[in-house]
């Protein structure tokens, strides 16, 4: 007789708090480490349609790799909407000016375009330094 598949109903997941350390760890294999938690998919009650995700910690995001020439060649790109208002900003810039931006991005691009991709971006915590204010949760390593 074959197995039935179990979801997790809504709201009975018990979410953990995670610490990831991104001092010389590239960016998108930092990305796709990060987005894989907030969703779910490393534990085995992993459910599509409802939060089975933990709560991510991102410290010294500071120190990100970009490897090879990304920092002069890679460019985020925004729009305003105005005739001429494309912008281009190197990633080296957001890296030395605003690398929590940076490594925010990079995890929402890989999270599902719903809103239960927005819940999960929620659950993310950035910082640049060492330090994080959430001693109180426990938070186990990566």
């Amino acid at each position: 007789m074959p197995r039935q598949t179990t979801f997790l109903k809504a709201g009975t997941h018990e979410p953990k708090w995670v610490v990831v350390d991104a001092a010389n760890v590239p960016l998108g294999r930092l990305a796709a480490r990060i987005a894989t938690v907030l969703q779910g998919k490393h534990s085995p009650d992993w459910t599509p349609h409802a939060m089975s995700g933990d709560y991510v910690i991102v410290i010294n995001a500071g120190q990100v790799a970009l490897t090879g020439r990304k920092p002069e060649q890679k460019m985020r790109k925004t729009y305003s909407g105005h005739p001429g208002g494309l912008k281009h900003i190197p990633y080296g810039w957001m890296q030395e000016h605003r690398p929590i931006k940076l490594v925010e991005e990079a995890v929402r691009r890989m999270l599902p375009k719903t809103r239960l991709g927005r819940v999960m971006l929620s659950n993310l915590k950035v910082y640049e330094g060492a330090e994080h204010p959430h001693q109180a949760q426990q938070p186990v390593a990566l």
